[in-house]
């Protein structure tokens, strides 16, 4: 089996895994309370240079997630931010910051950080998120390393790139940000500044139109 070949199957696989996602909202945990909106020193800690962007760079609407890779919930609501971003592509972008919450999370953030330098970031999010009932219990996450080789990453330069200075970095800044910005649970959510005050798939969607028609005007 050739490469070509090798990638279209993994790609079909992928997009069957997560056809069925909507299922597992139906049991995520929300977070324990309403995101206030951000103060101004809170407001600048939204989006940092650093941050993982998906969609353009200058795009008018910002979806800000602070995200646990661990967290169930994350998992859950890939599949809908994904949509949304297909549905915008030149007017939305997504900004990832890293929240350490759960079991596994940083050295699954770790991993992500080392997929950017070998230009893998969405391909190894997408298939470590697919793997994670298999790995979110494990302190090795041994299913996230195998999900991330399975797309072509290169596992013995991730394993060095994880541990550069500059990943510590950060992590260290997305953490000082989630006290600042005062993240209480993932998925935590933010639209151009405003917090996503009711948790869920459609109300995200909703506050991004809103958006996009405050643009438009």
């Amino acid at each position: 089996m050739n490469r070509r070949t090798l990638v279209v199957i993994i790609s079909a696989l992928l997009l069957a895994a997560f056809a069925a996602a909507a299922f597992f909202y139906q049991g995520a945990t929300p977070p324990p309370q309403k995101q206030a909106a951000p103060t101004a020193q809170g407001a600048s800690a939204l989006v940092r240079s650093h941050s993982p962007v998906l969609g353009p760079v200058n795009a008018p609407v910002t979806i800000v997630e602070f995200f646990d890779p661990s967290c169930e919930a994350c998992r859950a609501f890939y599949p809908p931010v994904k949509k949304i971003l297909a549905e915008n592509p030149n007017d939305v972008r997504l900004v990832l910051r890293y929240v350490l919450f759960h079991r596994g999370s940083e050295e699954v953030s770790r991993l992500l950080e080392a997929s950017r330098k070998q230009e893998l970031f969405p391909q190894v999010l997408e298939a470590v998120l697919i793997a994670q009932p298999g790995w979110h219990d494990d302190p090795e996450v041994a299913k996230a390393w195998e999900a991330a080789a399975s797309v072509g990453l290169d596992i013995d330069k991730a394993r060095t790139d994880m541990n550069l200075p500059a990943v510590d970095a950060v992590l260290k800044t997305d953490m000082q940000d989630v006290e600042t910005v005062g993240i209480r649970g993932t998925p935590t959510f933010f639209v151009n500044g405003q917090p996503l005050t009711e948790f869920g798939p459609e109300p995200l969607r909703q506050l991004v139109l809103s958006e996009l028609a405050k643009a438009r005007q």
